[in-house]
């Protein structure tokens, strides 16, 4: 750990950030099993945002092990390390602003409970979305192959086959993507951002 730093204040107050961009920064922090609908939701709410004119970026799990995260692999602590690079990174974002969408696996509830615990400590706004899923429908979508390969022994650590996913426990947001489409989806996580007054 780095011991010879100091933390460098900007010159433009979190207050002043907001008022000039008009504009509040929120981390949307969707969860769920591999094929529950994370990164299909998050592309959505994206677009969907982007429309509204609110500055909104997605951070997606397989996107960002080409660069950033390229160096961790997928044993229980490379899969933490992967969780809080994403919390400290999309707490950035929040902090410009931002409407920060993440769409990772992130297992482990410890590791989300981190993410929550330094945007609250930051007087960030964080919005748990469980993207949910049973594994009997998303092992039937299994779009990339993986659940099969997992079930043949050929993926080592694959959440909800070998390795465990703990679900949330008190989500801001629940959404059962075997009964809730896209656009549904889409709605009803603005709704809440709309009646939170996290956007406008």
């Amino acid at each position: 750990m780095a011991t010879n730093i100091t933390f460098h204040p900007g010159s433009v107050s979190a207050d002043e950030r907001v008022n000039l961009l008009k504009q509040k920064g929120v981390t949307i922090w969707l969860t769920g099993l591999s094929a529950s609908g994370k990164s299909t939701i998050a592309c959505a709410l994206e677009q969907h945002l982007l429309h509204l004119h609110k500055f909104s970026y997605r951070l997606d799990g397989d996107n960002i092990r080409f660069g950033l995260n390229k160096d961790l692999g997928f044993d229980e602590k490379s899969r933490n390390e992967n969780i809080r690079r994403i919390g400290e990174v999309s707490k950035l974002f929040a902090d410009s602003c931002c409407v920060a969408i993440t769409a990772f696996i992130s297992p482990y509830r410890v590791d989300r409970d981190f993410a929550r615990q330094i945007h609250d400590q930051a007087s960030l706004p964080f919005v748990e979305v469980f993207v949910d899923a049973p594994l009997s429908v998303v092992e039937q979508r299994d779009p990339k192959g993986l659940y099969k390969k997992a079930r043949a022994g050929e993926i080592k650590d694959f959440t909800g086959i070998s390795a465990p996913y703990e679900a949330p426990a008190n989500p801001e947001i629940h959404i059962n993507t075997a009964e809730t489409d896209v656009t549904e989806s889409v709605r009803i996580i603005t709704e809440y951002l709309l009646a939170k007054g996290y956007i406008s």
